[in-house]
C-alpha cells in the first residue's frame, strides 16, 4: 500500500513540474525570459514631464522585477543624443524610449536593427517612411487640457456667483514655452474647455522660449497674474508657475491647473487640478511586445497609423488627477466626468469647435475657420493645430 502511495505522490509530483514547464514555455514562447530596457530623459526626473515619463519606467519594473534590467541616462539633449543612444544600444538594450526631440533617433535606429527604438513624437508622422524598428507615440493630450478648462470654468463661475471677479475679469493665464503646434493646440482646448462654461473668457499667453527654467516660468506666471488672469496653466516644465500662483494666493484668489505632474504639494492652497499624459499603456505593451517578439503595434491599443500610435481617455492614456475638492466649484467632478465620458465613447469633434478663426503665427495669411470644426491627431500623435485664435488669445511678449 505505501509503494503506492508513494508511486501516486511522485507522479502527481512529474506531472504537476511537467505542467509547470508547459505553462513556463507557453508564456516565454517566440519571447525572452530576461530584458534589458534603456529610457533616455532630456531632463531629470526633478521636472514633472520627465519625472511623469519615469512612471512608465517604475510600472516597468513592478511588472517584470528581477526579469527585467532598465538603463536610464538623464539629461540629455537632443543634440548630443548620439553618444547615450549608441551606448544603450551597444549594451544589448532590447528596446529603447525615448522622451526628446532629437531626429537623430530615427536616423541612427537602422544601425541596431536588434534593437526597438521608441520615441515620444515631435512632428507630423502621418505618411513619412521610417526604419522598422523605429516607431512613435503619444497620448492625446488636448482632451485633458480641455476637462481641465471646464474645471477652471466651473471655477471662474463660482467666483463671478459670489462677486470676487466680474464676468469681464473672466481672464485666464498659460505659461507656454514655444508657439509650436504642440503648445498651441494644447493651450487653446484648454481655453475652450473654459469657454463651454464661461463663454466670454479669454486668455493671455506668455512665451518663455525654453522648454526648462524655473526663474522664466516663474517669472511670466506672475506677469500673468499681476494682469489679472485668475487661473494659471503651463506647457513648461518646472514647478515655478505653481509656485508663483501659491505665493500669490495668500493675498488674492488665483488658482493654478497642472500638467504632467500633481502641483497639490509645492501649491496646495492654489492647485485646481491636473491633467496628464498617462505613458505606462504604450510602454509596458511596447515591452511586451519585444519579450513576444510580436511587432509593436500589433501588441499596442490605440490608434494606430503605422508605426505611429496615439490614443486618449479611451485608452486610458490621458487622466485627470488631483481635483481639489477644497478649492473646486460645486459640480465640477460631475462636469468634467460627463466630457471624459464622451471622449471614451470616440466623440472628439467638440473639442475644437466655435464661431472663431485662427491665425497661423508663422504664416498669418493662413487662417482656419474653427466653425467647420477641427479634430485633433486624426492621423497622427502629434498635435497639429496651429491656429491661434486671436481675438481670445493674446500673446504678451
Amino acid at each position: 500500500m505505501k509503494r503506492v502511495y508513494i508511486v501516486t505522490t511522485l507522479t502527481c509530483v512529474i506531472m504537476l513540474a511537467a505542467f509547470i514547464g508547459c505553462l513556463r514555455l507557453l508564456n516565454l514562447s517566440g519571447g525572452k525570459e530576461n530584458l534589458k530596457v534603456g529610457f533616455i530623459y532630456d531632463n531629470d526626473e526633478s521636472t514633472p514631464y520627465t519625472y511623469n515619463f519615469s512612471l512608465a519606467k517604475d510600472a516597468l519594473e513592478k511588472k517584470y522585477g528581477e526579469n527585467i534590467e532598465i538603463l536610464t541616462c538623464s539629461n540629455v539633449l537632443d543634440d548630443e543624443m548620439e553618444e547615450p543612444l549608441r551606448d544603450l544600444a551597444s549594451k544589448g538594450c532590447d528596446i529603447i524610449f525615448f522622451n526628446g526631440y532629437s531626429e537623430l533617433v530615427m536616423k541612427l535606429a537602422p544601425e541596431y536593427p536588434k534593437t526597438q527604438f521608441c520615441q515620444t513624437s515631435y512632428m507630423d508622422m502621418n505618411g513619412i517612411t521610417v526604419p522598422e524598428n523605429y516607431h512613435t507615440f503619444k497620448g492625446e493630450a488636448y482632451q485633458g487640457r480641455y476637462v481641465s478648462g471646464i474645471a477652471s470654468g466651473m471655477k471662474i463661475k463660482q467666483m463671478i456667483s459670489e462677486g470676487i471677479i466680474t464676468e469681464d475679469q473672466a481672464l485666464v493665464g498659460f505659461v507656454a514655452a514655444f508657439p509650436t503646434s504642440e503648445v498651441i493646440s494644447g493651450y487653446t482646448a484648454f481655453l475652450l474647455g473654459i469657454r463651454s462654461v464661461i463663454p466670454n473668457a479669454t486668455m493671455r499667453v506668455c512665451y518663455t522660449y525654453i522648454w526648462s527654467s524655473y526663474a522664466l516660468e516663474k517669472s511670466a506666471a506672475q506677469r500673468l497674474i499681476d494682469d489679472g488672469c485668475v487661473i494659471i496653466s503651463q506647457h513648461t516644465d518646472t514647478i515655478g508657475p505653481a509656485i508663483a500662483c501659491e505665493e500669490a494666493s495668500q493675498s488674492k484668489e488665483v488658482y493654478f491647473v497642472g500638467f504632467n505632474q500633481s502641483m497639490s504639494e509645492v501649491a496646495p492652497a492654489a492647485s485646481l487640478v491636473t491633467s496628464r499624459v498617462c505613458w505606462e499603456p504604450y510602454v509596458t505593451a511596447a515591452v511586451e511586445a519585444v519579450r513576444m517578439d510580436k511587432k509593436i503595434e500589433s501588441a499596442v491599443s490605440g490608434k494606430i497609423n503605422g508605426s505611429d500610435v496615439s490614443a486618449g481617455f479611451d485608452k486610458g492614456w490621458v487622466e485627470m488627477v488631483d481635483l481639489n475638492q477644497q478649492v473646486a466649484a460645486p459640480g465640477t467632478e460631475d462636469a468634467m466626468n460627463e466630457a471624459i465620458a464622451k471622449f471614451k465613447k470616440g466623440k472628439v469633434d467638440f473639442v475644437f469647435k466655435g464661431n472663431y478663426t485662427g491665425v497661423n503665427p508663422d504664416n498669418p495669411s493662413d487662417t482656419f475657420d474653427l466653425s467647420k470644426g477641427y479634430i485633433e491627431n486624426e492621423k497622427t500623435s502629434y498635435p497639429l493645430f496651429n491656429y491661434v485664435l486671436s481675438e481670445i488669445i493674446t500673446v504678451v511678449e
